[in-house]
């Protein structure tokens, strides 16, 4: 499990230390360096996939995430040209800092690595215990694309979510949901039929039903309702909900994750209504209390308020979770990104809430009243 990420001269940082824990929550205003923390994990992922780390470079671009050119990850205000990320793990020799030079004349990074113990490539940031689920997801489709590559060999959904009811289809009766996260009114302890029950909470009596066709490299996604007389019809994915099929990939990433696994996800709230929100957030904290880790960056009061009632509820131990949100101040006339980490309690009450902090209900009933 990665403990703690330190950052040097990357995008939007100076210099900022960003403490992990099973379940931590970025927030914070748009632009304040949520998504660049995440990135700073994605680049490593990526460059290590690519076969460079850790002496030969970073993989700016590729199928995680593309961050354009050198110049646009080194820190504006930077005094010197090179920037750093460290990351600290639970296993005392996972630990890796990793400094990178950027040449202005040829617009290129050169590598130097220092303490990188071979364990540190043992974490599950670089290998098939990891998802990642980016703000973009693919929405409902007639069809959906088929990858052995991503889906049998490295059990992954893709960064949209586009491989998910691929999957499904692959695994949903050979792989089991962790007994702590199974739905009481799920059919069985496979992941298909719990990714059923928890998706019936968010529209009640939804039930999945999936089809390949390999010879045309595609899958079919319908659902269909459970009424008083029985099953209706089985409706296309492209006629349900949005939100339905949006939320699909968050669920089988969280179900599917075994203790150990790391799953990164961006607004996970996405086009959910607010008691599917909190489910959501609920989920999330059940997961991280059976051993994931979960890093999610969000917007949503809601998802917060799903955390704090299973923390309330006693299915999270609040030192389980760390909560950071992002602002910005200037000093000596420079924008600086900052954070503020509100603590969490076991009644799930949060300590102190910084301006801007989840508080625009509050700020709006003061405005009607």
């Amino acid at each position: 499990m990665i403990t703690k990420i330190y950052l040097y001269h990357f995008k939007c940082f100076e210099h900022i230390t960003i403490p992990l824990a099973n379940l931590t929550l970025l927030t914070g205003l748009n632009g304040m360096g949520k998504s660049s923390v995440i990135q700073s994990l994605l680049v490593l992922r990526q460059s290590h996939q690519q076969r460079l780390l850790p002496d030969k470079g970073l993989a700016l671009n590729g199928e995680l995430i593309n961050l354009g050119t050198a110049k646009a990850v080194l820190y504006e205000e930077a005094l010197e040209d090179t920037f750093g990320i460290t990351l600290a793990c639970q296993h005392p020799a996972s630990r890796a800092e990793l400094v990178v030079d950027y040449a202005k004349d040829l617009d290129v990074l050169k590598m130097h690595t220092h303490n990188v113990d071979p364990a540190f490539f043992q974490e599950s940031l670089f290998t098939d215990r990891f998802q990642y689920l980016q703000a973009e997801r693919s929405g409902p489709r007639v069809t959906f694309p088929v990858s052995e590559h991503h889906v049998r060999q490295h059990r992954q959904l893709g960064v949209q979510g586009e491989y998910c009811s691929h999957f499904l289809d692959i695994f949903g009766r050979t792989w089991s949901t962790l007994p702590a996260l199974c739905h009481e009114r799920g059919r069985s302890g496979d992941l298909i039929d719990q990714v059923a029950a928890w998706l019936g909470d968010i529209s009640p009596g939804i039930d999945l039903h999936i089809d390949t066709y390999n010879h045309m490299d595609v899958v079919n996604l319908e659902y269909s309702y459970m009424t008083s007389k029985g099953s209706s019809g089985h409706f296309r994915a492209s006629s349900v909900g949005f939100g339905i099929t949006y939320t699909l990939p968050v669920l089988v990433a969280i179900l599917s994750a075994q203790p150990g696994s790391l799953l990164i996800m961006e607004n996970p709230e996405a086009h959910l209504h607010p008691r599917g929100q909190t489910l959501i957030g609920e989920l999330i904290a059940k997961a991280a209390q059976a051993g994931v880790q979960v890093i999610v960056e969000t917007h949503s009061d809601h998802i917060l308020n799903g955390i704090r009632v299973a923390v309330r509820q006693g299915q999270c131990a609040p030192e389980q979770v760390a909560i950071h949100y992002f602002a910005r101040r200037e000093e000596d006339g420079r924008a600086q990104s900052f954070l503020e980490s509100p603590k969490i309690d076991q009644n799930g009450r949060i300590d102190h809430w910084p301006p801007g902090f989840c508080d625009e209900w509050e700020c709006s009933l003061e405005k009607l009243f």
